[in-house]
């Protein structure tokens, strides 16, 4: 009798098979990823990465598990927040690491583990709340295998898969708010689009959903609530990047086009906005056509982005003219967020820092369209197709693809490393300050740069500023940090020892200095 029931109860609910099923596309992608090259996921190691900002999310993380927050400045040529010790973007960012780090502990291998949970987590949850076909979570998996960024992220200390799994979450939140108009979907799609705005701003673009849901349902009074709701996140984010977010090299964004208007014009600043939108624009295209033709990393994101948003609009379109109304909704909404970010992009970004915001809305895209009634898969298939040879067969540089493994010699460096900052550093003081920081000089024209690679192993706590060689050699004498590393055999490091600054180690192409 138990075992009948079990098998009824099974039959109704057999999505959730197919979800624990699906969970696993996430893992076995990494699993098959790092065997393709002889490796495990074990063997990945973050400091053989080739991307730098990996170390401040690893180390901040690691300061705020052990700390609350660093005990030394972050920053960019020794700029720092106002308050605490953060660096430039929002510390709200990196929360699924900070709880994954209390619960779990955080180690290198921490950041992983956790990104390829969210992803799993993704999966089955979206599986459990669309309830989508065999046919659909066949296509799905199919693009979720193409578009490597899913793998090559989850390998990484970068927040991508974060935003991936809260936009994802939220698209299958406003799906199934669409078939049963449930006031708490609508809270929760509130409450998850206003984290999501603190996190990174233009994610603000997904908070359109619920208030369109909101209006719908409750007319203006809903419109006005969702208006009052906007206006505390906007004031919240204004406040956690004022007060917790230090500067950075130059703006993160350029509202140029926005300035124009005020300060010379509404012609002038028309002119502006749509100089720019041309002249933008035929570099995004340039850059476009770069990834088609040989693989350029920034035009294969672009092109993975256009190709989403053209399927999303064209296919949303078709919905509508078919008054298929929750579709058109959903793909159409999608189709505006792109647009947006696009728009965005062009305005406000650089184009090879701003192509990697474009990742989490494909990563959206992917699962709408594996919702799609289309003839002969044609939609899916072309966007695979299309993932495979941008992703794939054009996937040439290691800059944006390779998978960082151990290797011994990198291992036993940073290893030695740690060694030093343990036996020769300390961290000073009850409160934060510069006497807790340590300065990376990144060369940006040229070799001297210390090997950022090595600081993996500073203290947990210390702080990490980011200092041009040029600013350094500007400011020698009025640097405020007590520690600076620099490559062994520099201009900046001649620099140090003719200001007789204690040398705590040299080691395989960094040496470490306490300036007082």
């Amino acid at each position: 009798m138990k075992e009948q029931k079990w098998f009824l109860w099974l039959k109704t609910h057999n999505y959730i098979v197919k979800a624990l099923l699906m969970a696993l596309v996430p893992l076995l992608c990494c699993v098959v990823t790092c065997l393709v090259q002889g490796k495990t996921i074990g063997q990945v190691y973050l400091p053989a990465s080739l991307w730098n900002d990996e170390l401040f999310y690893f180390k901040q993380v690691e300061a705020i598990v052990e700390y609350g927050f660093p005990q030394g400045f972050y920053g960019f040529n020794e700029s720092h927040a106002l308050k605490l010790s953060f660096a430039a973007w929002s510390p709200v960012l990196v929360w699924p690491w900070v709880l994954w780090g209390w619960i779990f502990g955080w180690n290198m291998m921490s950041p992983i583990y956790c990104n390829i949970f969210l992803m799993m987590l993704t999966m089955f949850g979206f599986v459990c709340i669309v309830k989508p076909s065999n046919r659909q979570l066949g296509l799905l998996a199919l693009m979720f295998v193409t578009f490597t960024p899913f793998t090559r992220y989850m390998l990484s200390v970068m927040p991508e898969v974060i935003c991936f799994s809260m936009v994802i979450f939220t698209f299958a939140i406003g799906l199934s708010y669409q078939r049963k108009n449930h006031v708490a979907k609508l809270i929760l799609l509130f409450a998850m689009t206003g984290l999501m705005t603190l996190m990174r701003p233009y994610l603000i673009l997904f908070m359109l959903l619920p208030v369109y849901f909101a209006w719908r349902k409750y007319k203006w009074l809903g419109l006005a609530l969702s208006g009052l709701y906007g206006g505390v996140i906007g004031v919240l984010y204004l406040l956690i990047n004022h007060y917790l977010g230090a500067e950075y090299f130059r703006a993160l964004f350029d509202t140029t086009w926005v300035t124009t208007f005020l300060r010379q014009g509404i012609g002038e600043g028309f002119a502006y906005f749509f100089g720019r939108l041309r002249s933008e624009g035929a570099a995004f295209f340039y850059w476009l056509g770069q990834g088609f033709k040989v693989g350029h990393p920034v035009g294969a994101r672009f092109g993975g982005f256009i190709t989403v948003m053209v399927i999303l609009i064209v296919h949303g379109i078709r919905n509508l003219l078919k008054k298929e109304k929750e579709q058109a909704e959903s793909n159409l909404f999608l189709g505006l967020c792109f647009v947006g970010m696009w728009t965005a992009l062009i305005l406000m970004y650089r184009m090879e820092e701003g192509s990697k915001h474009l990742l989490t809305f494909i990563a959206v895209g992917i699962f709408a369209i594996s919702l799609m009634e289309t003839k002969f898969y044609r939609k899916t298939i072309l966007t695979a197709a299309v993932f495979a040879y941008l992703y794939m067969a054009m996937a040439s540089s290691p800059d944006f693809y390779q998978i960082p493994f151990r290797q011994d010699e990198l291992v036993e460096s940073v290893e030695e490393w740690e060694a030093i900052f343990d036996e020769k550093v300390s961290l000073e003081g009850d409160e934060i300050g510069f006497q807790n920081v340590v300065i990376w000089t990144l060369d940006g024209a040229g070799d001297d740069s210390a090997s950022w690679q090595y600081l993996y192993g500073a203290k947990k706590g210390m702080g990490i500023s980011c200092c041009y060689k040029a600013y350094v050699v500007e400011h020698m004498d009025l640097l405020q940090s007590k520690y600076i590393a620099v490559k062994d055999g520099g201009e900046v490091q001649q620099m140090c020892q003719e200001r007789e600054y204690k040398l705590l180690a040299a080691f395989d192409g960094m040496a470490l200095y306490a300036r007082y």
